[in-house]
C-alpha cells in the first residue's frame, strides 16, 4: 500500500498472538451462558463443563473461513411524500478490511446541552437531533445513538433510540439492541423507513472471557436475521485482563473469536465485524480512559490481527477524556482521530465522545467531522507513477522557476485538503474577520446546522407507524 499506516505487529507477531489465543480457548475456555449457543458448540465438537466451553482450533479456523470478507450497509432512500426534493440513492457503505469509515458512538448517559452548555441527561430529541446533524456532515459515514435517552421507558429504550435515528438520518446505523426480539422489531422499523439492510447491531461480551445470555441472544438473532454483527470486547489492563497490552489483546481476541465461532455455527457466512478493544484502566482515578496512548497502541495491534484474518474491524477515533469541549478535548480528539485512522480499521466509531464515553455533544461531532476530514487526507494513496512524479513539469519550469501560474497547478491544487473550521488566513485577515477562536467557529457552525431546515425527514406515515411499534413493544412479552 502506497499510503500511511500504523502497524504494531507484523504477521509473525500476529501469528504468535493467534496461537496464544487458541491456547486460551482450548485450555482455559470461555463461559457461554446461553443454552442454544452451548448446543451449537457441543454439536460441533467443543468440550463442555457446565457453562464453561473449551473450543478447539479447528472450530476457530472454520469460522474464519466462513465469515465474509466483504458486505454492504445500505443507506435509506428519500421517501416519496416527505416534503423534500428527492435525491439520488447514496452508494452502499462497503464493509471490508482496507476501507475506513467514520461514525459516532452509542449510549452516552449525558449530553452537553447545545444551548445552555450544561451537562444533563440525554433524551430521544438529542438522539434524533445529533443524527440529523450527522446527515449533513460529509465525513460522518454511519450513525450511532450518542445518547441513552432518559425520557424513554427502560423496556423500549433501544427501540426509541432506533426510531429517533431513523427519523434523523438516511445514513447507515449501528444499533444497540436489548435482545433478539428487539432486533426483529428494528428490522421491521428499518424496512418501514425504506431499507432493512441499512443497520447493524453492536454487541459486547463480558470480560474476561464471558458471553452472557443477553449478548448471545443478539449474536444468534443477528445470525438468523442476516443483520451484520459487530462483536466488540472491552478488556482492560489490570482489571479484566492482565496488566500487559499483549495479554489484553489475547483476552479480547479470545472473546471475539469465540463469539465468531458461535455466530458462524448458527449461520455460516453471516456478516460479522471483528471488534477491537484494549482498555487502559487508570488506577489513580478508577476510570477506563479513552485517550491513553496505550489504548490506541493496543487497538492498533488488535486491528493488525483483524487484518491477518481478513475481517472488517471496529475501532475508535476522535474520542477524549475531557469533561468539556475545551483545549484538552481538541488535543485528545485530534490525536485519537489520526491514530485511529492510521490503524486503518473499517468502522471507526465514537467520533465526538467526551468524558471517557459518558457524555456526547453536538459541537464535538461538528469538530470531529473536521478532524476526520484531515485524517482522510492523511490516508490518501501517495502514488509514484509517471503522472505523480511529474518529471515533464519539473523540466518545463527548471531551476529557479515557479509552478504558481502553471496549468498543472491550476488543475490539481484543489486536490489538497482544505479545512472549513481551522483558520489558515494571514493574521491581518483573521483580525479583520472577527478574531474568532476555533471554539467560536465550531459553535457558530453547529448553530447554523441546527437552525437550517432538515435536509432529510422521514415520511409522516412511516414515522407514525414506527412510533406505534415502539409503543406497542412496551407491552410485549
Amino acid at each position: 500500500m502506497s499510503g500511511a499506516r500504523l502497524i504494531v505487529w507484523d504477521d509473525d507477531a500476529c501469528w504468535r498472538v493467534h496461537d496464544a489465543t487458541l491456547a486460551v480457548l482450548e485450555e482455559t475456555g470461555v463461559e457461554v451462558r446461553e443454552a442454544r449457543a452451548r448446543e451449537l458448540l457441543a454439536g460441533a465438537g467443543a468440550r463442555l463443563d457446565g457453562t464453561r466451553v473449551r473450543i478447539p482450533a479447528a472450530l476457530v479456523d472454520r469460522a474464519l473461513q466462513t465469515a465474509p470478507r466483504r458486505f454492504a450497509l445500505k443507506s435509506r432512500p428519500e421517501v416519496a411524500g416527505s416534503g423534500h426534493a428527492r435525491r439520488g440513492e447514496p452508494a452502499p457503505l462497503e464493509i471490508a478490511d482496507g476501507l475506513s469509515h467514520f461514525g459516532t458512538g452509542s449510549d452516552c448517559v449525558y449530553v452537553c446541552d447545545p444551548d445552555s452548555g450544561e451537562r444533563r441527561r440525554a433524551t430521544t430529541a438529542d438522539v434524533e437531533g445529533m443524527a440529523a446533524l450527522c446527515e449533513d456532515l460529509p465525513n460522518i459515514d454511519f450513525v450511532m445513538s450518542m445518547g441513552l435517552p432518559a425520557d424513554a421507558a427502560a423496556a423500549t429504550g433501544d427501540l426509541a433510540q432506533f426510531a429517533a435515528m431513523l427519523a434523523g438520518t438516511r445514513k447507515p446505523l449501528l444499533a444497540t439492541a436489548h435482545d433478539g426480539s428487539s432486533l426483529r422489531r428494528m428490522l421491521a422499523m428499518a424496512e418501514l423507513a425504506g431499507e432493512g439492510r441499512s443497520f447493524g447491531c453492536y454487541a459486547m461480551p463480558n470480560p474476561p472471557l464471558v458471553h452472557s445470555a443477553e449478548a448471545l441472544d443478539k449474536v444468534l438473532g443477528c445470525a438468523a436475521l442476516g443483520v451484520p454483527l459487530v462483536y466488540a470486547p472491552a478488556p482492560a489492563a489490570g482489571t479484566t485482563a492482565p496488566a500487559s497490552l499483549a495479554a489484553v489483546v489475547v483476552v479480547g481476541n479470545a472473546e471475539t473469536l469465540s463469539g465468531l465461532v458461535i455466530h458462524q455455527l448458527a449461520a455460516p457466512g453471516a456478516p460479522f465485524v471483528y471488534g477491537v478493544g484494549c482498555g487502559a484502566f487508570d488506577m489513580r482515578t478508577a476510570v477506563d480512559v479513552y485517550g491513553a496512548p496505550e489504548h490506541f497502541l493496543g487497538n492498533a495491534a488488535a486491528t493488525d490481527l483483524a487484518r491477518l484474518y481478513g475481517l472488517p474491524s471496529f475501532a475508535y477515533a476522535a474520542v477524549a477524556d475531557a469533561k468539556l469541549f475545551d483545549e484538552q478535548w481538541a488535543a485528545e480528539a485530534a490525536i485519537t482521530t489520526v491514530l485511529g485512522a492510521l490503524a486503518r480499521a473499517t468502522l471507526l466509531h465514537d467520533v465526538g465522545y467526551l468524558e471517557s464515553g459518558l457524555q456526547s455533544s453536538y459541537e464535538t461531532i461538528v469538530l470531529g467531522d473536521e478532524l476526520v476530514g484531515y485524517a482522510r487526507a492523511l490516508l490518501a494513496e501517495v502514488a509514484v507513477d509517471a503522472e505523480a512524479l511529474a518529471l515533464d513539469e519539473i523540466a518545463a519550469v527548471g531551476p529557479g522557476g515557479s509552478h504558481l501560474a502553471r496549468a498543472h497547478t491550476r488543475e490539481r491544487h484543489r486536490d489538497f485538503w482544505r479545512p472549513d473550521l481551522f483558520d489558515r488566513s494571514p493574521y491581518e485577515r483573521w483580525r479583520a474577520s472577527g478574531s474568532t477562536t476555533l471554539k467560536e467557529r465550531v459553535r457558530r457552525r453547529t448553530e447554523e446546522l441546527r437552525a437550517a431546515p432538515r435536509s432529510y425527514a422521514l415520511e409522516d406515515s412511516a414515522r407514525r407507524r414506527i412510533s406505534e411499534m415502539v409503543t406497542a413493544s412496551g407491552g410485549a412479552g
